[in-house]
């Protein structure tokens, strides 16, 4: 890799790094058309790259949300085995399926993501109950309003199922699986868009960990240019969470799904040919 291609791998990689830790999607939404559509990397190398910064992504902006108060950790342990399993097919799965089938899917999942974040509203409960919240309900204090917020979770048996989809199409699309899960926590189980971002970015490290070793295994993570897109995601990582203090969560998920559906089109055309040159 020279040098300007690496340092184009490394903008890249930070501004995935930003935008994966803001809304608990690991990066790899930029990364994977990033890399091969504008710089012209295959997909699958790309695929295992991604999931290795999708990891530094975790690493970068967990710890931050941690001690925040906004990561509700015995949801995020409870939904991290069947992420975990579905990553593992995934990346299974990316290993034999045909470029342009990859090129679809992800098309496809940035569809699903961008409809959600459009259509359903955003969740909140509010309240200033000092008891605490039962069994895996959460509660933390938003920075912007200085409000507390109480909610409880539900849909259980509905979030491992999408919990489960979200890790198969990490391992295989390479996106860290919060596309799916962070709409699923906020829509179908209540959890309010700031607590469902951050534990997404404390579960997705694992996830990924599990597709990336499978990958490995096979020659499919490069290691130059592994190295690094988590150079710049783990940088790009450890800004998301201050840009999170500040912002409300509608506002940034209407104008991402926008870019969701961007990207979308872009890789249907790549997948049919019209953008490979891009």
């Amino acid at each position: 890799m020279d040098l300007a291609l690496a340092v184009g791998v490394l903008l890249v990689a930070f501004l995935a790094g930003i935008v994966g830790s803001v809304f608990g999607l690991g990066g790899g939404i930029i990364i994977v058309p990033a890399l091969t559509l504008l710089l012209g990397f295959e997909i699958k190398e790309v695929i295992g790259a991604s999931l290795i910064g999708v990891i530094a992504s975790s690493t970068g902006s967990a710890a931050r949300y941690v001690s925040e108060g906004l990561v509700n950790i015995r949801l995020g342990m409870v939904m991290e085995p069947a992420t975990t399993l579905g990553s593992i097919l995934g990346a299974f799965l990316a290993i034999y399926l045909q470029q342009t089938v990859l090129a679809l899917a992800f098309a496809a999942v940035l569809l699903y993501g961008a409809y959600y974040m459009i259509k359903q509203p955003e969740v909140t409960v509010h309240s200033r109950q000092s008891g605490f919240c039962a069994q895996l309900a959460g509660r933390y204090v938003d920075r912007r309003t200085n409000e507390e917020v109480c909610y409880d979770v539900r849909n259980l048996p509905r979030g491992l199922l999408a919990s489960f989809a979200a890790g198969n199409m990490s391992g295989m699309l390479g996106v860290g699986g919060g596309i799916v899960k962070v709409p699923a926590m906020n829509v179908w189980m209540g959890v309010p868009m700031k607590a469902a971002a951050a534990t997404s970015n404390f579960m997705i490290g694992v996830t990924a960990l599990a597709g990336a070793a499978v990958l490995y295994a096979n020659g499919l993570v490069p290691p130059v240019l592994a190295a690094t897109v988590a150079l710049g995601v783990f940088a790009g990582a450890t800004v998301g969470p201050r840009l999170v203090r500040h912002t409300a969560g509608a506002v940034l998920r209407r104008y991402f799904a926008l870019l969701l559906a961007l990207v979308s089109a872009l890789m249907v055309l790549q997948a049919f040919g019209f953008a490979g040159g891009l």
